[in-house]
């Protein structure tokens, strides 16, 4: 087994928890408000602003002997600067105030998703933080082109409203065919521990992050 299939396997309760949460669900059938799409957009702009930098803290305390590794963490930096600006043109294709959202604060569930990776490359083994990258990607090829699919049905919106969901989504299928070969490359134990305990620990957050989002009431 590689250690791709590995984390695969570990991680099937915690993907299995996340993909249940319940705004899941409304999402795939359209039950989903503006606003609740909306809320959604701006808790993804306060963490998916932070994931550049983020890699490149990572990059910056690999040590000497990771240089191979350190050249995929920029590779990876460069292809995501930018990523939330999509967001917010997104909010703002959808009625909301992107300047609000760019000067506000996060929600309490996407601030601790985002310190816990800080907190990973920071004072445990910068590697972790493909950990991340694991949930990210894997849940935005899950769900995202067919959420956007639903969500622009259900709610009325130009296609220039869903350039984040529509985008990531087609990006990640290429990032994640790359990211398996990433991951099969790294032999050492406590690399392959720090990104597994990272995956698990960010499924339940970014679960957490989804299902702060409050669910539409029932007629």
């Amino acid at each position: 087994m590689t250690f791709f299939e590995h984390l695969q396997q570990s991680t099937t309760a915690e993907r299995t928890q996340l993909l249940g949460a319940p705004i899941v669900a409304d999402a795939m059938r359209g039950y989903v408000t503006r606003p609740q799409y909306l809320e959604f957009l701006g808790r993804a702009y306060h963490h998916v602003k932070h994931t550049p930098s983020l890699l490149m803290a990572c990059g910056a305390r690999l040590a000497e002997d990771r240089e191979w590794l350190r050249a995929e963490v920029v590779e990876y930096a460069q292809d995501e600067i930018g990523h939330h600006e999509w967001i917010l043109d997104d909010i703002a294709a959808a009625g909301g105030d992107p300047r609000a959202v760019r000067l506000g604060k996060p929600a309490y569930d996407t601030e601790l998703l985002v310190a816990y990776v800080y907190d990973t490359v920071m004072r445990g083994n910068p590697a972790g933080v493909f950990g991340m990258v694991y949930v990210l990607e894997g849940t935005s090829i899950s769900l995202a082109p067919s959420v956007a699919k639903s969500l622009q049905r259900a709610l009325d919106l130009p296609t220039h409203a869903f350039t984040y969901l529509r985008s990531h989504g087609a990006l990640d299928v290429e990032h994640f065919a790359h990211f398996e070969q990433l991951m099969n490359r790294l032999d050492d134990p406590a690399d392959q521990a720090a990104i597994e305990h990272c995956a698990k620990v960010c499924f339940r957050l970014y679960a957490n992050v989804l299902t702060g989002i409050e669910r539409r009431k029932a007629a």
